[in-house]
């Protein structure tokens, strides 16, 4: 097979046009099926892809012509959908989280292990230049060594854009379950895995009103907390300040920062894939873009599965792995937890820090 996999799509919602527009630019990855639960819309999408049919989804884990299963349902359905793909002997690529609670998560990573496949998992925008830059100039010693963070993600809440908001505000959705794996993972990518995290958290609105789409005006209620901050220690002993919120209207601090003993780097929104990054040293004390120098340059959801295609040919780990994202989950529960019960929550996973992504500008 080569790098090649024949990707079988199961949802076909909002964020699938994404990784639509990236796999046609990678023969490699041809998309054969589509699966949703809505046929005429498997059928559009299916429409984007000359080849690609639409099958039901029992139909897609027998498919032959189907090597790896890429999961876009809403992460209720992340793990069922997982462990039928693998029951069926395909590799999978799943939207985070990689399910909706750790348990589920640890069971699809035991599954794919006994099994011999590979499951990998969102977000891919860490492969991108933006946060492969920063840790290029972080493993070079460009701000000595890194002791602290800051990650804010802060916005007024999904429902002003999403059509069915609803689930992004039912217990595993919130900012922190929604948003945290950009900003986890790349934390991870750039200092290492938690050990300990300690979390508080808030529901400042009961109800949210949808503000688009035929359902403009409906009003429903939160179940889960929207406004959350934590402390999370590193095995390398740095420390991270994080705050996840669905309640702040306008805010001037940063995406990710990076403190070290001899500067500081500031990334660019860690939900996209490129974006300028700052370095400050005593020698420069005034912020200065560095040009990209790692990363796939002009990235896009779906460059995982560019990723895991080549990992699998070349006999290596892919970088977007689920042991990663496993981590990634059990550290926001760790802070959910430790919200809701008060002190401090060891994590009870690690992962090891993905190898770094060359720099490249063709993919």
């Amino acid at each position: 097979m080569g790098r090649a996999l024949r990707v079988g799509v199961v949802g076909a919602g909002r964020i699938s046009g994404q990784y639509s527009a990236t796999l046609a630019r990678l023969p490699d990855l041809p998309v054969t099926a589509v699966t949703d639960l809505d046929p005429g819309r498997a059928q559009a999408l299916a429409d984007r892809h000359p080849g690609a049919r639409v099958l039901p989804l029992d139909g897609m884990y027998a498919a032959g012509d189907v090597d790896v299963v890429l999961n876009l349902t809403t992460p209720a359905h992340h793990a069922p959908v997982a462990l039928g793909a693998i029951a069926g002997g395909k590799h999978v690529y799943g939207e985070k989280p990689l399910a909706a609670d750790p348990p589920a998560a640890a069971e699809v990573v035991a599954a794919a292990q006994r099994a011999g496949v590979r499951v990998a998992c969102a977000p891919d925008t860490v492969l991108g230049s933006g946060v492969q830059t920063a840790r290029a100039a972080l493993d070079a010693g460009r701000i000595g060594v890194p002791y602290a963070a800051t990650a804010f993600m802060t916005v007024p809440g999904h429902e002003r854009w999403h059509p069915d908001p609803e689930f992004y505000y039912l217990p595993g959705g919130g900012p922190l379950f929604d948003m945290g794996p950009y900003y986890l993972t790349a934390l991870v990518h750039l200092l290492g895995p938690v050990e300990t995290v300690t979390g508080m958290a808030a529901r400042p609105r009961a109800e949210r009103v949808i503000g688009d789409g035929p359902r403009a005006g409906t009003v429903f209620p939160v179940r889960t907390d929207t406004h959350v901050s934590g402390v999370l220690r590193h095995t390398s002993g740095a420390l991270t300040t994080l705050l996840m919120s669905f309640d702040v209207w306008a805010t001037r601090l940063p995406y990710i920062e990076v403190y070290g003993s001899a500067g500081s780097l500031s990334l660019p929104d860690p939900n996209h894939f490129d974006g300028d990054v700052r370095l400050c040293t005593p020698d420069t004390p005034e912020w200065t873009v560095l040009p990209p120098g790692a990363g796939l340059a002009g990235g896009g959801r779906g460059i995982g599965l560019l990723d895991l295609a080549e990992a699998i040919a070349e006999g290596r780990p892919h970088r977007a792995s689920a042991e990663v994202a496993l981590h990634v989950l059990e550290v926001m529960a760790a802070v959910a937890t430790s919200a809701a019960t008060g002190g401090s929550v060891a994590v009870a996973s690690t992962c090891e820090r993905p190898a770094a992504v060359p720099y490249r500008t063709g993919w």
